[in-house]
């Protein structure tokens, strides 16, 4: 196990009103992305990352979201064990920022 940090979306929204310097990282499907987005996330699919860890800044604070928290939390363990220590996963996902941040987002 790794040294895995959660954040609600309470947390990330706070981040995000106070422009806060950080990468948020959408690790879902492209057809996920056509549904529903995060405004200013860079989109990379779980099954890309390892092709873009180059792109991706190790010292940088980087919060990974997908659906739910299932994928980013295997994501942030990814990344972890490959020298990103400041890696955090959003807990409940988009699903739960629609539900209790912005629900104009729709859920799927």
């Amino acid at each position: 196990m790794t040294e895995n940090k959660n954040i609600c979306v309470q947390q990330l929204k706070i981040k995000i009103d106070n422009e806060v310097n950080f990468i948020l990282l959408d690790v879902r499907e492209k057809f996920e992305l056509d549904i529903a987005s995060l405004p200013n996330a860079l989109h990379i699919p779980m099954r890309e990352i390892p092709d873009h860890l180059d792109e991706l800044n190790k010292n940088h604070e980087i919060i990974v979201f997908c659906k739910s928290g299932i994928r980013s939390m295997n994501v942030c363990n990814f990344l972890y064990n490959n020298g990103f220590k400041r890696v955090f996963n959003l807990t409940g996902g988009i699903k739960r920022w629609s539900e209790e941040i912005d629900k104009s987002i729709p859920t799927y």
